[in-house]
């Protein structure tokens, strides 16, 4: 079970954290405006289009991902376990 919670909370960290940096880049347009969650502007070059992309992938790879590890997985397990005996 720890095996699974650090898998989780790893891909949280770290997706989160991508997250965060690439949202503060493109999604702040002033510090006293909006934060994270303004509509980002339009893409300059082909660097900025992925980033932009890769905001809501990494928000639902952090949310999925720890979903999965902490929630699904064990439960799957303890459900083959009941379901053996």
């Amino acid at each position: 079970m720890a095996d699974e919670f650090i898998k989780g909370l790893g891909i949280f960290t770290l997706a989160g954290l991508a997250w965060m940096v690439l949202a503060g880049w493109y999604q702040t347009p002033s510090f006293e405006g909006t934060q994270l969650a303004a509509t980002p502007e339009e893409a300059a070059n082909l660097f900025d289009t992925i980033a932009i992309g890769l905001i809501d992938v990494m928000l639902w790879f952090a949310l999925f991902g720890a979903l999965t590890f902490w929630v699904i997985i064990p439960a799957v397990r303890e459900g083959r376990r009941a379901f053996r005996n």
